[in-house]
């Protein structure tokens, strides 16, 4: 019968443990979102882990980025990506659950994984902290990151910042760079045909980097532009 009860109180403790840890994990998390309101991170997980790939084949390699505030960044490229990866951006809570369940029956449909339905905001949650593995706890952990941006950061912010550290060539981040990378002009100045290209790279731009010219980009880029007109900026 001890040796029971010493069982439990070890299982007890056990379990109290990971709930700490647990507890300060998503704390870390909450604080460095709340810094992030109103200080620009400088880096992503996601932008350390590309940069850790390109230094394995290159040790001198680096990341193009530089950090340019909302209002200098066109407003056509916010309506491209939007119009592209969350077209409900403004009025969700951080998840487009329709967005969701089209995603799993078109995944169905093709037997694999094809669509993700993830928001901006999710997007934001897994590149700012997290790994691209795939798995139930990592994508947890994403919905729990998602609920605390959307809590602390507003719209604005949460756009800002993604378009600040989304990919968009090899070793190329933000819109900044992305606008100097592939049309030598500066974010600001993106025609709507551009910002409609940029957004159209956005779910593989490291392919679309090097192959710019490709039948399904090209159609992509005119329905994004087709979108535009109705997409809601914050």
């Amino acid at each position: 019968m001890k040796r029971v009860r010493s069982i439990w109180r070890f299982l007890g403790w056990g379990l109290a443990g990971l709930l700490l840890a647990f507890v300060v994990v998503q704390l870390w998390y909450l604080l460095h979102i709340a810094y992030w309101t109103r200080f620009d991170p400088q880096r992503t997980s996601f932008m350390d882990a590309r940069l850790a790939s390109l230094r394995a084949r290159d040790p001198k390699s680096e990341l193009t980025q530089r950090w340019i505030d909302y209002g200098r960044i066109s407003v056509h490229l916010k309506r491209a990506v939007i119009a592209a990866e969350d077209a409900k951006f403004i009025d969700h809570e951080g998840f487009d659950w329709e967005g969701i369940q089209r995603a799993l029956e078109r995944n169905q449909r093709r037997g694999k994984v094809v669509a993700g339905g993830s928001t901006i905001s999710q997007q934001l949650a897994k590149n700012l902290f997290l790994s691209g593995e795939r798995s139930v706890l990592r994508k947890g952990q994403e919905a729990l990151i998602t609920i605390m941006l959307e809590a602390v950061m507003g719209k604005r912010r949460i756009l800002e910042i993604y378009l600040n550290v989304a990919e968009w060539g090899e070793g190329v981040f933000g819109a900044e760079a992305a606008a100097r990378h592939h049309f030598g002009t500066n974010a600001a100045a993106l025609t709507p045909w551009q910002a409609a290209r940029l957004a159209a790279m956005l779910p593989r731009p490291r392919y679309y980097d090097r192959n710019r010219s490709t039948r399904y980009l090209e159609q992509y880029t005119e329905r994004i532009l087709a979108r535009m007109p109705s997409a809601q900026v914050p």
